[in-house]
């Protein structure tokens, strides 16, 4: 997807973020990162915050664990902390304007936490199976980069209305409704719908993440979430929820879902591009 504009935009980027252990669960294996890189430093953020993109690049991101006792919820921790290991290497891509260089990095970091899982249910009994999907947005001026493993999901949100899932389910039925062959409400109550053909770490000999790139504009949102979030609101429910004017619509979106679902951990981000001049 090519930019609105080729003139530099100059935006101010609000997120919000939660996540919740869900009404059935007994430790949440969910976990969710927003951090700022500069040429300088890494900077975590709160889980509601606003900021202009003039500066500093911003990554989201959300990851639910996988495997027995708490090696789930330890996975997800691993894959958003070794996150923060590459970014200053990427925002120097940035700054160069070397959007080429976004793949070879965004590949290279799935593939080493992929690596990091595997060699640790290799080596210990109680991570053994560890795994856990990964979603990342990387906001940059003018474009958001993604990267994607698993069945979390990233929506993009245009400004005119409308929603659109960019990342692809990595599983049977994924593919299934992506080719038509299911609808929305079929595919979310399929029996196999959490049965995963890819992931970081879980048995996995080898790795193949999503990869993209959307060109934003003033107006447009974009949400990550987990699969509780998807179980518990249908994609018409997570565009309206999404659009409210509230300072925290992940709050508005996980508590929704809980509510309605409340079967698994569920954990959403929602981030939002302003025109910085209005």
């Amino acid at each position: 997807m090519a930019p609105a504009s080729a003139t530099p935009l100059v935006c101010t980027i609000q997120w919000s973020g939660m996540t919740h252990l869900g009404r059935v669960r007994s430790n949440n294996e969910d976990s969710f990162l927003g951090v700022t890189v500069n040429g300088r430093e890494v900077s975590y953020l709160g889980k509601v915050g606003e900021s202009t993109l003039s500066a500093s690049d911003f990554v989201f991101a959300v990851s639910d664990g996988m495997g027995g006792a708490k090696s789930g919820e330890f996975a997800s921790r691993i894959a958003l902390d070794k996150i923060t290991k590459l970014l200053p290497k990427g925002f120097r891509l940035s700054a160069r304007g070397m959007a080429s260089g976004f793949s070879d990095l965004l590949t290279e970091l799935f593939g080493s936490i992929h690596h990091d899982l595997t060699t640790l249910g290799r080596s210990y009994e109680e991570c053994s199976g560890m795994g856990a999907t990964l979603s990342l947005c990387w906001f940059t001026p003018e474009w958001m980069y993604f990267a994607h493993i698993g069945d979390s999901r990233i929506y993009y949100l245009p400004k005119d209305g409308g929603i659109s899932q960019i990342s692809h389910d990595h599983s049977q039925v994924g593919w299934m409704r992506r080719n038509g062959q299911l609808n929305e409400r079929q595919a979310r109550s399929h029996p196999r719908r959490n049965v995963l053909q890819q992931a970081l770490g879980a048995g996995n000999q080898f790795v193949d993440p999503q990869l993209g790139a959307v060109g934003y504009r003033p107006g447009d949102r974009f949400v990550i979430c987990s699969d509780g979030v998807i179980e518990g609101l249908w994609d018409h429910h997570i565009d309206e929820l999404a659009r409210q004017p509230d300072a925290d619509p992940a709050r508005l979106m996980v508590e929704q879902a809980v509510a309605n679902s409340g079967a698994d951990n569920t954990t959403a981000v929602v981030i939002s591009i302003l025109d910085a001049s209005a």
